[in-house]
């Protein structure tokens, strides 16, 4: 009984830190080179807008929208990623679950063969 509880809160554990890798590896690819491009090309249209003297009352808006469209499409790039990487660590902490077990069946099995020759 006390195995069962320790190792299911060594599964919700290990769950855990599988979600909380997968966050950190989203977060980190949210900002790709497409979203700095779309930042830079945002900074330039503002740079040309100012330049060809166009008033202030226009040019902030469309630097504010700009702003907000990099920071949407960059929060819904990571959360498509989230979803994926936490996909690939759940994935992988099933394969490392079914392969201990498959271990385990094995040195069992070989036991069992060892202890029959003899």
């Amino acid at each position: 009984m006390e195995a069962d509880k320790s190792s299911g809160r060594e599964n919700k554990e290990k769950e855990r830190l599988a979600i909380q890798r997968a966050k950190d590896r989203a977060r980190s690819a949210r900002w790709d080179l497409n979203i700095a491009i779309f930042l830079f090309s945002v900074l330039i249209i503002v740079i040309i807008l100012l330049f060809q003297g166009v008033a202030l009352e226009i040019v902030a808006p469309v630097a504010v929208f700009g702003l907000v469209m990099v920071w949407l499409c960059g929060w819904r790039q990571g959360k498509q990623l989230f979803e994926r990487f936490c996909e690939e660590e759940l994935a992988r902490l099933e394969y490392e679950r079914t392969r201990q077990v498959e271990e385990t069946i094995e040195e069992a099995v070989r036991k069992a063969i060892r202890e029959r020759f003899r």
